[in-house]
């Protein structure tokens, strides 16, 4: 994802931002990600067989789904999509043929439009639509996207702060994104009745976002007053809602990550958390999952698929 808590990854690239100061509030400035680390140690694990396992997987979605700067990079560069994402740790439970084409800055538009990518401001090229993966065998379907249609993340750099008595941003943004996230919905649907058209027998499951900041947040290990950690949080759940409203409606599945995530925020120590906070302490982008996060959302899936 795009803009979902974390150094702007827009488009692809990875881009250093400082956080504007509005309105008297002091603002910190955004964590920044040089380039996509291209080695790292291998995230240990056991393949198992599921009940059902997917003869062709096919995985979609933005950076949340991608993995970017988890070792070790595949596919296109600018995409940021790692070897220890969901997707591999799930088509590994599975014993699934995959082909992943998720892809970091991915929108929904880039579900049928080809997308331009780039590291650090170089250009790097664009990739094919990623609906172009499918076909009329593929048996099941992965799908995260939203969080750079709703575009959270320059919302999220602007709300951080080191100062206690700065205004809470939720006032300035809190009816922007409720637009953005009304406006998600219809998108979605047409993504997922695109889906089906390609590949009318796949299984279609749709992940949430997860828990990026636990209740009032935890100021300032990660530097946002509790009022907009509440706030910021709170988009993510409401987008969550239209994912899950959408999904049921199309006769996907839904998979809830909020609920798994408790206690392994950006707030938790290093050892605990599933995502990374403004400073990453792991080999991951800023506010986004980690290695960790990603096995661990490939875990839910599985028990999902295994029931």
């Amino acid at each position: 994802m795009k803009r979902l808590f974390n150094g702007r990854l827009s488009t692809g690239r990875v881009v250093t931002r400082v956080a504007a100061r509005r309105r008297g509030r002091g603002r910190v400035a955004r964590g920044a990600v040089g380039a996509i680390v291209l080695a790292g140690a291998a995230l240990g694990g056991t393949a198992v067989p599921a009940a059902a396992a997917a003869q062709e997987y096919v995985a979609l979605g933005d950076s949340m789904a991608s993995g970017p700067l988890i070792p070790d990079i595949t596919g296109p560069i600018g995409c940021g999509r790692s070897t220890h994402n969901y997707a591999h740790e799930l088509a590994s439970r599975l014993g699934a043929a995959l082909r992943d084409v998720t892809c970091s800055g991915a929108k929904t538009t880039h579900m049928t439009q080809s997308q331009s990518t780039s590291v650090g401001g170089v250009d790097t090229g664009t990739v094919p639509p990623q609906l172009d993966a499918l076909t009329a065998s593929t048996a099941l379907v992965t799908l995260t996207i939203g969080g750079n249609d709703v575009g959270l993340v320059g919302i999220a750099q602007d709300c951080a702060t080191l100062d206690p008595t700065a205004t809470p941003c939720k006032g300035e943004f809190e009816e922007q994104v409720a637009q953005r996230t009304r406006d998600f919905g219809p998108k979605l649907s047409a993504v997922l009745d695109g889906i089906r058209a390609r590949s009318p027998k796949a299984r279609i499951v749709v992940t949430g976002y997860g828990l990026y900041i636990k209740q009032n947040g935890c100021w300032p290990v990660q530097p946002v007053l509790p009022t907009d950690a509440n706030f910021l949080q709170g988009s993510v759940n409401a987008m969550n809602d239209v994912i899950r409203q959408q999904t049921t409606a199309h006769g996907g599945t839904y998979v809830d990550l909020v609920t798994p995530s408790a206690g392994h925020d950006a707030c938790q120590s290093s050892s605990r958390r599933w995502v990374e906070g403004y400073v990453p302490v792991h080999a991951a982008a800023p506010l986004h999952p980690n290695a960790q996060g990603e096995a661990a959302y490939a875990a839910v899936l599985g028990g999902v698929l295994g029931a």
